[in-house]
């Protein structure tokens, strides 16, 4: 398969995918215009990218795509609409990162605590303050709060309990049976963590739901000097409330992305929370290690791989997750050719849409089944293709919920 990677990966993506025989390009600088201009002319069947954005554009570029992976987690980069319409599977590499994420977070949570970035910069500038800068309240017996308990969340909480803290954490499909496996305190909504936590991390995808989860209300609940970590998407927090509050409630912040950061590796960067005394700004490198860029890499040519050989997209996040189905056709057919043509054909004369449909042989290889998952009863065409001499038995099973969908 035609492969193009556009972000950079660890090297040992293009090196496997090209052991196995698959045609890779690697152009990191491609954006916009010139990933259209490159999907036209090498004309992938797999598109690879990190933080490059996949437009409507880009997919309309090259028919022959059947397949984006994005290097990571979130997929708000990547316009999924545009994909499904075309059918193209969209995958992503959850938890690949989570450890380095995690390792982040507890970096800029001392750094903030501990007045480190403070310190270097008096220190390189020749000043000795020892008195400024010994003022600490240390993470053993703090409550740590977490919003989102997914990979990286869960990440999160194994750590603090190292540095012996209190974790609360709320996440829409955090049970009460799941937080005691986890061994953290479930609040009930976002609210509840935030006035519990000395310090409050985020690792929410960005959805509708989420966008603007934290704000004025969310930071004003939480304890007066307490600290806001957001190592996940800035447009989950209102960035505007988040000045206000720092100034306001004396809270600080340890963030690793802005909504006005740079699109690139560098340029110029002007915004008020970048400079305010109260933060402390790495530059969206929560996934930056070697670490999760090699275990990102193999994630990545696993799915080319699971892809090439089954024709299945795992991680797939662009499948609905139920289909119309109200009715299956199970079909005990003769392993002849054109046997399963006779029986669509016999449901597209019907008008009968099919949903999902399988296809299992049986030992011995002269019989297999047929289950076909329709939008409507196909009972109607049974007496049809109980007629076709190649089909054993036919019926139809009506379903008492609508089947879950997903990756096949």
């Amino acid at each position: 398969m035609r492969v193009l990677m556009a972000d950079r990966l660890a090297d040992l993506a293009r090196e496997r995918l090209e052991e196995d025989g698959h045609t890779v390009h690697v152009d990191p600088s491609l954006k916009g215009d010139t990933l259209v201009a490159a999907m036209a002319a090498v004309r992938p069947e797999v598109l690879v990218v990190r933080s490059t954005k996949v437009t409507d554009e880009v997919l309309g570029a090259c028919s022959d795509l059947a397949l984006v992976i994005r290097a990571g987690a979130g997929v708000n980069t990547i316009d999924l609409d545009a994909a499904g319409k075309r059918g193209v599977f969209v995958s992503n590499c959850p938890g690949r990162n989570a450890v380095a994420v995690a390792e982040l977070v507890f970096g800029l949570a001392i750094a903030i605590d501990r007045h480190l970035a403070d310190g270097v910069i008096a220190a390189r500038a020749g000043r000795w303050d020892k008195g400024a800068f010994s003022q600490a309240q240390g993470l053993k017996g703090r409550t740590l709060g977490i919003l989102g308990m997914g990979a990286i969340g869960q990440a999160v909480a194994q750590r603090a309990k190292a540095f012996e803290m209190d974790v609360v954490a709320w996440s829409r499909s955090l049970t009460p049976e799941r937080a005691a496996a986890l061994g953290v305190t479930r609040a009930p909504d976002a609210l509840g963590v935030a006035r519990t936590a000395d310090i409050l991390t985020v690792h929410t995808a960005l959805t509708a739901g989420t966008a603007g989860l934290v704000d004025a209300q969310l930071l004003d609940a939480m304890p007066e000097g307490a600290t806001l970590i957001n190592t996940a998407r800035a447009e989950v927090v209102d960035e505007v409330a988040l000045l206000e509050a720092l100034d306001r409630r004396g809270l600080r912040a340890g963030l690793d992305v802005l909504r006005s950061e740079p699109s690139g590796k560098t340029g110029e960067l002007d915004d008020p929370l970048a400079v305010h005394p109260h933060v402390v700004l790495s530059h969206h490198i929560g996934a930056s290690t070697t670490e999760a860029q090699e275990a990102v890499a193999s994630e990545v040519v696993r799915l080319v791989r699971t892809y090439d050989r089954t024709g299945r997209a795992d991680s797939c996040v662009n499948l609905v997750m139920a289909t119309r189905a109200t009715h299956v056709l199970v079909v005990r057919h003769r392993d002849e050719v054109g046997v399963l043509a006779d029986v669509l054909d016999r449901l597209r004369i019907a008008g009968i849409n099919v949903q999902e449909m399988e296809n299992i042989l049986f030992d011995g290889g002269a019989a297999a089944l047929a289950r076909i998952q329709t939008a409507a009863d196909p009972t109607p065409v049974l007496d049809a293709l109980l007629a076709l001499p190649s089909i054993l038995h036919a019926s139809s099973v009506r379903l008492a919920t609508p089947p879950a969908g997903g990756p096949r």
